[in-house]
This record gives C-alpha cells, sequence and structure tokens, in this order.
C-alpha cells in the first residue's frame, strides 16, 4: 500500500480564521495548502516551527538581518567553505562507492549466470579472468 493522504480538523476563533484567510489570500493559494505547507515544514523540521508575526519577528533583530537592517526571512546562515568543500568530497566520495557496489554487483551477477549456466562443471579461477577487467580476491 502507498502512503494515503489523512484528514485532519481543527477549530480556530473567527479572528484567526480570517487572518489565515488574509495569508491564503496574498500567497495566493487556498486555505487548505496554507495549513499543509504548514504540517510539511512542521514535519521536515521535526517539529521545531514557530509561526511568528512579520511584525514581530523584525522586532526580536539578531544574525539574519538585510543591509537595511531588517530581519531577513527564511532565516540564512553562513557556512564555512571548508565544510562545502568536505561535503562535496564527500557526494564524490559516495558517487565512486556506489558505481564500485554497481561493479561488484555485476561481476556476481555474471559469476552467478555462469553458475547457472555450468551447473555440473568445475570452475576454474584461472576462467573467470577472461575479459578486460581484473579482479582480486579480499
Amino acid at each position: 500500500m502507498g502512503n494515503k493522504n489523512k484528514t485532519i480538523s481543527f477549530r480556530v476563533n473567527e479572528d484567526a480564521f480570517e487572518a489565515l484567510q488574509d495569508i491564503a489570500e496574498e500567497r495566493d493559494i487556498s486555505l487548505s495548502a496554507v495549513f499543509r505547507d504548514y504540517v510539511d515544514q512542521l514535519v521536515e523540521h521535526d517539529g521545531q516551527v514557530e509561526v511568528v508575526p512579520e511584525a514581530e519577528l523584525a522586532a526580536m533583530g539578531g544574525d539574519n538581518e538585510g543591509e537595511d537592517g531588517e530581519r531577513t526571512f527564511p532565516p540564512t546562515v553562513e557556512v564555512p567553505k571548508s565544510f562545502i568543500r568536505e561535503h562535496e568530497r564527500l557526494e564524490l566520495e559516495a558517487d565512486h562507492l556506489r558505481e564500485q557496489l554497481d561493479e561488484y554487483k555485476a561481476y556476481v551477477n555474471e559469476l552467478q549466470d555462469r553458475l547457472e549456466d555450468e551447473e555440473d562443471e568445475v570452475l576454474l579461477l584461472d576462467d573467470l579472468d577472461d575479459g578486460d577487467e581484473s579482479y582480486q580476491l579480499r
């Protein structure tokens, strides 16, 4: 079975409802989409989402200030270049390991096919090295 959508319902006072409608109109989306976006953010950030009015957000101050001194949204974080380089290096290494894994899987499949074809025959290690690739036992 795949993921099924579930329905959540709750009540809000009239003022909150009107404020939510204003948000939906401002973003030119449905009221349901406002809630879906909020729930998606809540799940993505493991419940660490806080809804704060923009006026209050600007009054908080902090590190996320733009050139004019106002707080920017969404918040930004400076990441050292060394962190980015290490991340890129790890991605390249992961890609390389995936390629190696694919090669090993292909080799194992080839050996299994040979075994199926030659069930009653003896398979000699020298016969395995008939291609361009070389393999080592570890």
